[in-house]
């Protein structure tokens, strides 16, 4: 991150609202193309997509020395299956039924892949039917299982991962996915997780978006405040069950080619199409300038939750925290496991900053890696922005009603310590 970058970041995130976080791509808007890898840096994405969460789509020359582009793919641009099959064989995958609804999304089954794999090529030949219905290989954790394998590299832009980097170290979890399906499988209408950002790199194949801006959806939730499974339903057209629908403007609509990366920015719903047999990569990703976000949307999913139980909140003693096992439940996390989210980043920024960059370090596959590529003042502008969370965090009310004794350290503590490496830093 340069100076100006820093400064414009400061600037912009001095009067933050993230209620904005859409309102900088107008729907149906034209989204950006970058075409050229030398001539785009690490601080035009920054500046230019990132702080205004604004969608756009890297050239296939962003990707052309990755390892699963040169061997997951034939010479006609189609999957790779002998190769595949004999790297990944034995691996068990998870795969969803693109034809079949259940509690609003496609059930899931584990499979091995090679059967997968068998399962593909007959779907192929029978002319793209099948009795099983349509299979869609998603959220495959492959990274994780195969770290040995020369799939990709992630390009600097989208380096700066929170959330990979905490649950990377926790030893828990990742997000990071290989997905993998025939022409006509797909994925119904959601955000990411946590409104993250994410991108999605075509290996081969192509995928159609549709994308609304964050905010939009509420136009298109039924009278009961459900999102739709399908936003190309006709059933959306019953204005007894959608009143709003009319007055939703149309999606922005992407067509990703192979070799091309998507980024889509937080928060913003959409549904995605697979118009030939594809492979994507796909990460899940937070970072300084969507963590608000991040945080807006967990006091959104507690809130929900108190008001489905709040019946039973005389009743039960510990209520406040059976609110908080049954959002972790639904999201993944709660509010303590939020506070060790800001503490691991804030903790490896600090490090940083009182220990310097190194070459050694810059030549890891590291958070201090990330971080040193990034610099010094990327890692300053992380710890304004978890200051600023963390001080919401520690004011909230839900927060202080559980159990802190078992935070090390303490959140006054932490923030004291942040806002003192700040100002060291500063001077």
């Amino acid at each position: 991150m340069d100076r100006a970058t820093f400064a414009c970041s400061t600037a912009f995130y001095r009067d933050y609202h993230s209620s904005s976080q859409g309102a900088f791509c107008l729907p149906g808007g034209h989204v950006d193309f970058i075409e050229k890898v030398e001539s785009f840096t690490y601080s035009d994405f920054f500046r230019d997509y990132l702080i205004p969460n604004h969608p756009c789509i890297f050239s296939a020359k962003f990707t052309e020395d990755w390892g699963s582009r040169r061997n997951w793919v034939t010479w006609d641009g189609k999957p790779n299956f002998d190769h595949l099959l004999q790297k990944f064989g034995e691996a068990v995958v998870p795969v969803a039924n693109c034809d079949v609804k259940e509690y609003n999304s496609n059930p899931k089954e584990k499979l091995p892949f090679k059967e997968y794999i068998k399962y593909w090529k007959e779907y192929i030949k029978n002319g793209y039917r099948s009795s099983r219905g349509c299979l869609y290989l998603k959220d495959w954790h492959l990274s994780r299982a195969f770290p040995e394998q020369d799939v990709y590299t992630t390009p600097v832009y989208f380096s700066s991962d929170w959330l990979n980097e905490y649950w990377d170290a926790i030893a828990v979890d990742d997000y990071r996915f290989v997905y993998m399906g025939p022409k006509g499988s797909w994925t119904p209408f959601h955000a990411d997780v946590f409104r993250s950002y994410s991108w999605s790199a075509n290996i081969c194949g192509r995928k159609k978006w549709l994308l609304y801006p964050a905010g939009q959806e509420e136009y298109l939730k039924d009278r009961h405040g459900n999102l739709p499974f399908d936003v190309t339903s006709p059933n959306l057209q019953d204005r007894s069950v959608y009143p709003r629908y009319n007055q939703s403007p149309p999606p922005v609509e992407i067509v990703q080619e192979a070799g091309e990366i998507v980024f889509i920015p937080s928060g913003w719903h959409h549904q995605v199409y697979n118009l030939e047999d594809t492979i994507s990569i796909n990460h899940n990703w937070v970072n300084g300038c969507n963590v608000a976000i991040m945080w807006c949307f967990l006091q959104d999913e507690l809130a929900a939750v108190q008001r489905e139980i709040n019946e039973w909140k005389d009743p039960i003693d510990d209520w406040h925290l059976q609110c908080q096992l049954i959002m972790k439940s639904c999201t993944g996390i709660d509010y303590k496991e939020f506070y060790n989210f800001l503490k691991v980043i804030a903790e490896n920024r600090i490090s940083v900053l009182e220990k310097g960059l190194d070459d050694e370090a810059s030549a890891k596959n590291t958070p201090k890696a990330a971080i040193s590529t990034l610099g010094m003042l990327h890692a300053v502008f992380d710890l304004k922005r978890t200051v600023k969370v963390l001080t919401s965090l520690s004011a909230n009310e839900d927060f202080k009603k559980l159990d802190l004794t078992s935070l090390s350290p303490p959140p006054e503590a932490l923030l004291h310590h942040l806002k003192a490496a700040i100002d060291t830093a500063l001077l």
